[in-house]
């Protein structure tokens, strides 16, 4: 059974119009070590400004997060966080019609952010922290469950599974029914697997090859995959920014198989993907 019963997702605080397909969410990172584009929005205006083009580009939410989740990131402290987000967040609520979302596992920065005008909250732990999920609930926000082996500075240190499809799927499941106990609504949670959390490069492609699995769930699903090193192993392009066409590629095969939202920091480029598909789909 396919989850995209309902075309329209509406809460409180926000709605995504799912009617067309395959939406956007546009990446913004206010943070000096991030591994594409660490420290080029660390500045708030240029992050607000950031967030507007993006937006103008054609993103239906924009995720905002203030600490780097890239493989050997050192974590950073909620007050530290929350210094970066929410200026940020407080500015473009007043500029933007779209949902904002929170990229953070921490309860404090959540709270600071949703109370700042966020409406969404994008969870790589899947809620490990039970206050989290009382927090979502709380706020009756969408949430986004990501999987991840272990934590971003060790994830990418010899990942293991004996079935990386089935390990990956039952976690995301197990997580979803915990959301739903704690009184989060079904159509306001999306999974994700999580490419690149954790996973060689076998592991992502196995995931991506098997999205049918996941799609074919009672939740929406979300995938990540833009500029990521994964890409770099395919196509020999070491630098994140070069990593657009690939990213495309795995934009496009997202739209085929009815993902419902990728996670892109290139807006514009993975927009025209996404129509360019549609068009074809619809035919």
């Amino acid at each position: 059974m396919k989850n995209n019963n309902n075309k329209i997702v509406k809460w409180p605080k926000g709605k995504l119009d799912f009617s067309a397909g395959c939406i956007v969410m546009g990446v913004l990172n206010v943070t000096p070590d991030s591994f594409s584009d660490g420290g080029e929005f660390l500045n708030k205006d240029k992050a607000i400004e950031h967030g507007l083009r993006m937006v103008a580009d054609g993103a239906a939410i924009i995720d905002i997060g203030g600490e780097s989740t890239r493989p050997g990131a050192e974590p950073v402290s909620a007050d530290e966080q929350i210094k970066r987000v929410v200026p940020v967040i407080e500015a473009l609520v007043e500029k933007i019609n779209v949902p904002i979302s929170i990229d953070t596992k921490n309860n404090k920065v959540a709270k600071a952010a949703l109370d700042a005008g966020a409406a969404m909250m994008n969870d790589i732990t899947a809620l490990s922290d039970d206050s989290m999920a009382e927090l979502a609930a709380k706020y009756q926000v969408p949430v986004v469950l990501m999987h991840m082996q272990g934590i971003p500075a060790t994830m990418q240190v010899e990942p293991k599974y004996e079935n990386v499809v089935s390990e990956v799927l039952q976690f995301l499941l197990k997580r979803a029914k915990k959301a739903e106990d704690f009184g989060i609504l079904r159509e306001r949670i999306f999974i994700d697997p999580g490419i690149g959390f954790g996973k060689t490069l076998e592991h992502n492609l196995l995931l991506l090859k098997n999205l049918d699995k996941f799609v074919n769930t009672q939740y929406r699903v979300m995938v990540g995959t833009s500029r990521k090193s994964f890409i770099a192993a395919i196509t020999g392009k070491e630098e994140p920014s070069e990593r657009i066409f690939g990213t495309a590629a795995t934009v496009a095969f997202c739209a085929v198989r009815e993902v419902s939202i990728v996670r892109v920091h290139d807006v514009a480029e993975m927009i025209q993907v996404i129509k360019v598909v549609s068009a074809i789909e619809k035919e």
